[in-house]
């Protein structure tokens, strides 16, 4: 079972205008940019925007105005009444904290969604696609383990499984790196590169860490209070 994305461009086009109250406390995203590249960094501190842009493309936030679209499709449009449900835009969506369900098995988060069911699929119950990506993220050993039970880098491969199993057209990544020590960065950074360039597979990743933009840079930009700095970062892929 694979994954095929043949000429899988990015091709996003983002153009977004809102604004967030908190109390006196206002804060204003202005987003506007277009990409081909199959990687997409998103630069920034912490509070620059970039996790509210990561949810208005995956259709958790709805900008006041302004159009998204990603390979073709238009996920949202103001003017002309278009917003997609989460489910339509056929996007993963992989939170910083892997949103892993701690009453599941990692075998029934990998099946979540692919099975109807409060507990999907069962224990014991064969599925193909959760078969494959468990042997894909090395996870068939700790299959019957519960989230708990598991170490970080083992929580991102499982929630990495969830989310590719969906088979989804895009593959959104939150901080994916921020919650592990230096040398589980290294080498997750390493199995990542290698997984995207095996599937083709377009990614968007958001991060504060300069790092992350070197090694998965294709299109890098750099957000700072709600808008993208006019020098915009390289791709710096010869620095690893």
């Amino acid at each position: 079972m694979t994954i095929s994305h043949e000429d899988a461009l990015m091709q996003l086009d983002i153009d977004i205008d809102t604004t967030l109250h908190s109390g006196k406390r206002s804060f204003r995203l202005r987003m506007q940019f277009a990409s081909d590249s199959r990687r997409i960094v998103i630069l920034g501190p912490s509070g620059a925007g970039k996790s509210l842009t990561l949810k208005a493309i995956a259709g958790l936030m709805t900008p006041a105005s302004g159009h998204i679209r990603l390979a073709g499709r238009t996920l949202f449009d103001a003017a002309a009444g278009i917003n997609l449900t989460p489910q339509q835009r056929n996007v993963a969506y992989l939170f910083q904290d892997y949103a892993l369900f701690p009453h599941l098995t990692v075998r029934q988060n990998v099946g979540f969604g692919l099975v109807r069911g409060w507990r999907n699929p069962g224990l014991d119950q064969p599925h193909a696609a959760v078969d494959y990506w468990l042997q894909q993220f090395d996870l068939q050993h700790l299959a019957q383990q519960f989230p708990d039970q598991i170490s970080g880098g083992q929580r991102q491969r499982t929630a990495l499984a969830r989310a590719l199993a969906a088979r989804p057209g895009a593959l959104l990544l939150d901080e994916p790196f921020a919650a592990l020590d230096r040398a589980l960065r290294v080498t997750l950074r390493r199995e990542l590169d290698q997984l995207q360039c095996r599937l083709a597979l377009p990614m968007i990743l958001i991060t504060h860490d300069p790092d992350d933009a070197i090694w998965f840079g294709g299109h890098v930009l750099k957000l700072c209070d709600g808008r993208l700095d006019e020098a915009e970062l390289d791709a710096v892929k010869d620095q690893r």
